[in-house]
């Protein structure tokens, strides 16, 4: 067999971070039950999100768990869970593993490409460049890319 690539496009990405959200929200609900007997929040939360995501200690280390799931396992691996049902991989642009400081920044680069709102930058970036590359990947040095095997 032999292995080719090509630039990953938006649905792929977008469907690949959709699946790693249905994964998060698999351990975290569940586990937010367990240990506040709540599925999200009460009902007599009046401010849930400075409740729940800025000041609840579980929150937050449910957000440093997810950074470090990207960082690591696309910076190491070359792809989350999503991305590998999916056949992507995020690789430098030399064609190998990104490496764990390519993850770092291009991950926490998605803070950028989140503006203005709704990932708009990322989004434009991905639809208008020849590689589908993000903010966070142009800086980082990494590419998604879809990989096919095709028979020889």
């Amino acid at each position: 067999m032999k292995n080719e690539s090509e630039y990953a496009g938006l649905r792929e990405r977008f469907l690949a971070l959709l699946l790693d959200a249905l994964l998060f929200c698999a351990c975290f609900f569940p586990i937010t039950r367990l240990v506040k007997g709540v599925w999200l929040m009460s009902p007599n939360d009046h401010n849930w999100i400075r409740d729940w995501f800025i000041f609840d200690p579980l929150c937050l280390a449910f957000l440093v768990i997810m950074g470090l799931y990207f960082i690591f396992l696309e910076g190491w691996l070359g792809a989350t869970l999503g991305k590998w049902i999916l056949g992507l991989r995020v690789i430098g642009l030399d064609g190998r593993r990104a490496g764990l400081w390519k993850g770092i920044v291009r991950n926490a680069l998605r803070l950028v490409d989140g503006l203005p709102a709704f990932n708009l930058l990322g989004v434009m970036l991905i639809q208008h460049s020849r590689e589908r590359a993000r903010f966070g990947d142009r800086i980082a040095g990494t590419r998604v890319i879809r990989i096919t095997y095709q028979r020889s």
